[in-house]
């Protein structure tokens, strides 16, 4: 494990250098760090790690990003994802394989009382009709992990939340 910091992530370029596969989970909430800051993070970050991967020798990167991200979006969250989505594939990675979950359920350490709402909500709904709007952080793991242990279905693959669901059964 190597802690960079991503305002000089350039000069961590050692960091990036020989690996195969590259994860990218990369994100944080406009609350959080205010709108340009969710920008730098969720496209200027991770689509300067993904160059930086590429050019170590990195062959596939597996990259969490956001159903309905779509970078001609008028919100800001689906359209940055869709922007670097657009990025990523544009660094010319041999294999890229794009999940977009749903509604990710997971424990925080932060209070997000009304994601928390939504998250018991929506556990209830997934007892129902288990992959349409939710998945757990631990499927989308076990998603990432399974893509690239199986053949791909082309130069770019795009996992939508039940096909997250069912590769994070493999």
């Amino acid at each position: 494990q190597v802690v960079v910091d991503f305002e000089r992530l350039s000069e961590h370029a050692a960091a990036f250098r020989g690996h195969d596969v590259g994860f990218c989970c990369l994100g944080t909430t406009r609350a959080k760090a205010g709108a340009d800051g969710f920008v730098r993070v969720d496209r200027d970050y991770v689509a300067q790690a993904a160059e930086l991967a590429r050019a170590g020798g990195c062959r596939h990167l597996v990259l969490q990003s956001s159903r309905g991200a779509n970078p001609l979006s008028p919100f800001l969250y689906l359209r940055v994802k869709g922007e670097v989505e657009n990025l990523v594939q544009a660094v010319g990675f041999d294999r890229c394989t794009i999940l977009r979950p749903a509604v990710l359920l997971c424990k925080r350490r932060e209070s997000r009382p009304a994601e928390w709402v939504a998250q018991q909500f929506l556990g209830v709904v997934a007892r129902v009709f288990p992959t349409a709007y939710s998945v757990p952080v631990e499927t989308v793991a076990r998603a990432m992990v399974a893509s690239v242990l199986q053949p791909g279905e082309g130069k770019v693959e795009v996992l939508e939340n039940s096909a997250i669901h069912e590769l994070g059964k493999a």
